[in-house]
């Protein structure tokens, strides 16, 4: 049996679903998001907000660096909104290749403070994912399940769950990570699907407040979440295996005993899996895919930074506003027409 009609009907409750959901609903809209539940690749994260670190380490064009710069930017108003806590990264990256990485951030217009390790980034920032989830979700109308089928067009959709039920909405919005597909969708639909391939990424939750700070360098990173710290991470392309490697862990944490300079009990180290999507260009895919449906997907290992601009992406989308000036680069249909 159906349920009653929902204005719009987010599928999936991770950081780009949670956020665009919020963005619409502090335009007005009545929004409804169904997730299986459970842990998700937006919870097993480190929850950096790091523009200069993040265009220092993967050696981004200008270009890339001012679209992670604007959407950082999004982040102190988006958090107050929400009730989340942001905090100063303190971001320094120690060891071989720092002054590399100072160079790169002086050259994209980054500041660049060096300490007796290294160098740092003073205007990164940080958030512990778990709670931000949690303030996220806070409010929003929810239906726990597991979407199988979506069907309709223009004048409204049905998505039907796997244990039977039916829910109908005007506008639906796939923010559905890494999953493998969903029945019902048209091929165009599905060739925007298409584009998100799985990267599996491995971290460890220790629960000690071992730093202050992010602290990060060529072989991984350690930053402090509520409770504790976070050592990673993995980008594994393709894989969606969630079970922790025990060489992964191993090399993982010599990394973060590096960057720390002292020893981490292994068994005080709690490594978890998560799986998230990535496009060819490591952007994600946010706004229209067809009339009435949009998607947000596949932010690679930016989910965090990016959310609140891909939230205000779709929503415009949503909305048929004029596309803000960073839209053009997450544009859904990028791959699908190149094809």
């Amino acid at each position: 049996m159906a349920s009653p009609a929902h204005d719009i009907l987010i599928v999936g409750a991770g950081v780009l679903g949670l956020s665009t959901a919020s963005v619409l609903r502090a335009r007005g809209h009545a929004v409804t998001v169904v997730d299986a539940g459970g842990p998700n690749a937006s919870s097993v994260a480190a929850g950096m907000i790091a523009p200069a670190m993040e265009s220092a380490a993967e050696d981004v064009t200008p270009q890339r660096a001012a679209l992670y710069r604007d959407a950082a930017a999004q982040w102190p108003g988006f958090a107050a909104r929400a009730g989340i806590d942001l905090v100063p990264a303190m971001a320094e990256w120690r060891g071989d290749g720092w002054d590399r990485i100072a160079d790169r951030l002086t050259a994209l217009g980054f500041a660049a403070e060096t300490t007796e390790r290294g160098v740092r980034a003073p205007q990164d920032l940080r958030l512990s994912p778990t709670a931000a989830l949690e303030r996220l979700a806070d409010g929003v109308r929810r239906i726990e399940g597991r979407v199988e089928t979506i069907v309709g067009d223009v004048g409204g959709w049905g998505v039907r769950l796997t244990d039977g039920r039916v829910v109908s909405a005007s506008v639906v919005v796939l923010a559905t990570g890494a999953d493998e597909g969903l029945d019902g969708l048209t091929p165009s639909v599905q060739a925007v699907l298409g584009a998100a391939t799985p990267v599996r990424g491995q971290i460890g939750f220790v629960g000690q407040m071992l730093t202050d700070r992010t602290l990060r360098g060529s072989k991984g990173y350690v930053t402090p979440v509520e409770g504790g710290v976070v050592i990673g991470a993995t980008m594994e392309a393709g894989r969606r295996d969630l079970a922790p490697d025990v060489e992964t862990s191993e090399r993982l944490r010599r990394a973060a005993e590096d960057l720390l300079e002292r020893s981490i009990d292994p068994a005080a180290i709690d490594w978890c899996v998560g799986v998230r999507g990535a496009s060819p260009d490591g952007l994600p895919l946010a706004g229209l895919a067809a009339p009435g449906l949009a998607v947000a997907l596949a932010p690679r290992r930016n989910g965090w930074m990016l959310g609140p601009l891909v939230g205000e992406i779709v929503a415009d989308a949503v909305e048929n506003r004029a596309p803000r000036a960073e839209a053009a680069a997450f544009d859904p249909l990028r791959f699908s027409r190149a094809g």
